[in-house]
């Protein structure tokens, strides 16, 4: 369903039946693209490593933003981890698969899927933000939208394709420093990134909670009906 692993397999079943999360399975691309098409799937496991991979991660991208699955990529080692993300991927799972891994992607992308994902706002934010690349390469960013799970920014440069980098920035009207750490999910050529917190320390969450709770209250976001959180799993076959 997944991949060839049976071991792949029963380990992504384990994660996703503690998360509570629905899962359909398929046999192909083809049959993968037909089930995007007829449902509303919160999340989307492609074997990049597999003929028609990342043309249904492509295809997934081009549907409207808030009905876009989180696409995760499983690659092996030869697999252009750059190319993976310009095709739409979101996050990455490498083979061979291991529990922990499985559970912190999954758990780092659970409030992106389904009616959290969706109920999600983003708020417009002119504020910097500085991303460390390394132990000694601070890049400043002007961020353009943020939310409890995630932000995007704009470099005056094109950003490195790398997964986690460590971010610092001020909310406006704060003294007090957002700190923690963001997978960098999808970059392009103009300086533009968008980026999911995978570690947030739990004061830190409160306060960027609060502060986007204020913030919502002054500017109401509108509702958007969610459905049941599932997750497609195409096995791409030649």
């Amino acid at each position: 369903m997944m991949c060839r692993s049976p071991q792949a397999l029963r380990l992504l079943a384990r994660v996703l039946d503690e998360l509570g999360i629905g899962q359909d399975c398929c046999l192909s691309a083809q049959e993968a693209i037909e089930l995007l098409a007829k449902g509303n799937y919160s999340a989307l496991v492609l074997d990049f490593d597999l003929p028609g991979g990342a043309q249904v991660a492509k295809l997934a991208r081009l549907a409207p933003a808030q009905q876009r699955p989180v696409i995760f990529a499983m690659i092996g080692a030869s697999t252009d981890i750059a190319s993976t993300y310009q095709a739409g991927a979101n996050f990455v799972l490498y083979k061979p698969l291991e529990l922990d891994q499985i559970s912190r992607s999954l758990r780092a992308a659970r409030g992106f899927m389904g009616d959290d994902r969706r109920c999600s706002p983003r708020h417009k934010v002119e504020t910097v933000v500085y991303l460390m690349f390394g132990k000694s390469l601070a890049i400043p960013a002007l961020m353009l939208d943020l939310n409890e799970g995630g932000l995007s920014v704009q470099a005056a440069d094109p950003l490195p394709t790398i997964g986690q980098v460590p971010v610092h920035f001020l909310l406006p009207g704060s003294t007090r420093a957002i700190e923690g750490t963001a997978e960098v999910i999808w970059v392009d050529d103009s300086g533009r990134a968008g980026m999911f917190f995978s570690y947030l320390p739990p004061a830190t969450q409160r306060r960027l909670r609060s502060w986007l709770s204020r913030r919502g209250k002054r500017s109401p976001a509108r509702a958007v009906r969610g459905s049941e959180t599932r997750v497609a799993f195409p096995a791409l076959q030649s």
